[in-house]
């Protein structure tokens, strides 16, 4: 029932075929794209990358070959880099970035190489929610228990969300978490808290949790203290949002703004000045794709959200990161720092 309802959903994503597309040359023929993947191996970034890898080139002109590159590093921002500077930009190159890039780039605008605005969106997978988790050893099960007690949270980069999340929990929410950066992704995160390195991990997606370590929830190895976007998810509904622990409007503003993107959970994208012909072609692969009965039932199967989004769509949610104003940037910035 659940698979029919999601193929039924996913009916919304039929549409003709773009003039563009129909007009575009059968450039992709023998060609191979290679998607990018911004972090390592076993993650969800990685799961979803190449759950669409095995189906996308059916649905794109010319059948291409896709090949997935794993690219860890910087919290995203080593692939977004690579993608914007020394990637063709042709149409033979696909990324999948963490959802804090744009925020990272609104934050610092003087410190990043590429432009979130100039990528071409090719649409999104999932959004999804992202939680804060305990490890069961830490003896923490609840905010209340992490205000008197100090948690180590492993983080990969100073402008990750295992270290925003938690860091703005410590002030909104009078939390103890201590953040240590330099892990190099979310595999390394989570091995730090089985060897009792860490105590938790700071930026987790539920999505990713429920397909990746289902046991961890079986056994009670994780206690999820908050969860962060901009709506809870239906089936976490006793954990408090992050946005509902906002004691002031100014931190409302703040906490809005970094969940915003929990609706960026599974992007697609390509670089910048690709032919609008060759857009239009893989944004209707990709809407395609996300009907592909194999792709669906792999998903139900490995307990995988399918609530896709349109290249356009997830260029919106862009757009309307990068309007933030300015005022509210700098309040960000106060509370992180």
């Amino acid at each position: 029932m659940r698979f029919a309802r999601r193929l039924l959903a996913l009916s919304a994503l039929i549409a003709p075929l773009p003039a563009l597309a129909q007009s575009a040359d059968n450039f992709y023929a023998g060609k191979t794209i290679t998607f990018v993947v911004g972090t390592d191996t076993g993650g969800g970034y990685d799961t979803y990358a190449r759950l669409l890898g095995r189906v996308l080139g059916r649905y794109i002109t010319g059948n291409p070959s896709i090949v997935v590159q794993n690219m860890p590093g910087g919290s995203g921002r080593r692939a977004a880099n690579f993608l914007y500077t020394a990637a063709s930009q042709d149409g033979l190159w696909l990324g999948t970035l963490e959802q804090n890039v744009p925020f990272t780039q609104a934050m610092e605008r003087d410190n990043t190489f590429f432009d979130v605005m100039k990528f071409n969106y090719i649409g999104n997978m999932s959004s999804n929610v992202s939680t804060l988790v305990a490890w069961h050893t830490t003896g923490v099960k609840t905010i209340e228990d992490a205000r008197g007690k100090e948690i180590v949270i492993g983080a990969t980069g100073s402008t990750g969300t295992n270290k925003i999340f938690p860091t703005l929990m410590n002030e909104i929410a009078g939390t103890k978490f201590r953040v240590v950066s330099g892990y190099k992704g979310g595999a390394d995160l989570d091995l730090a808290m089985e060897r009792g390195e860490t105590g938790g991990r700071g930026s987790f997606a539920w999505t990713s949790i429920k397909s990746t370590k289902p046991e961890w929830l079986r056994d009670g190895k994780i206690s999820i203290l908050v969860q962060i976007g901009l709506k809870r998810a239906p089936d976490l509904p006793d954990v408090p949002l992050m946005l509902d622990l906002a004691r002031t409007e100014e931190q409302r503003q703040i906490i809005r703004l970094i969940s915003s993107g929990t609706d960026l959970g599974r992007i697609v994208l390509s670089t910048p000045n690709v032919p609008p012909g060759r857009v239009a072609l893989l944004r209707e692969g990709f809407n395609a794709a996300m009907r592909d009965p194999g792709l669906l039932a792999d998903a139900e199967r490995m307990t995988l959200d399918i609530n896709p989004a349109t290249g356009q769509e997830v260029q919106d949610i862009v757009t309307s990161i990068m309007a933030t104003p300015a005022d509210v940037i700098e309040k960000t910035r106060q509370y992180l720092n």
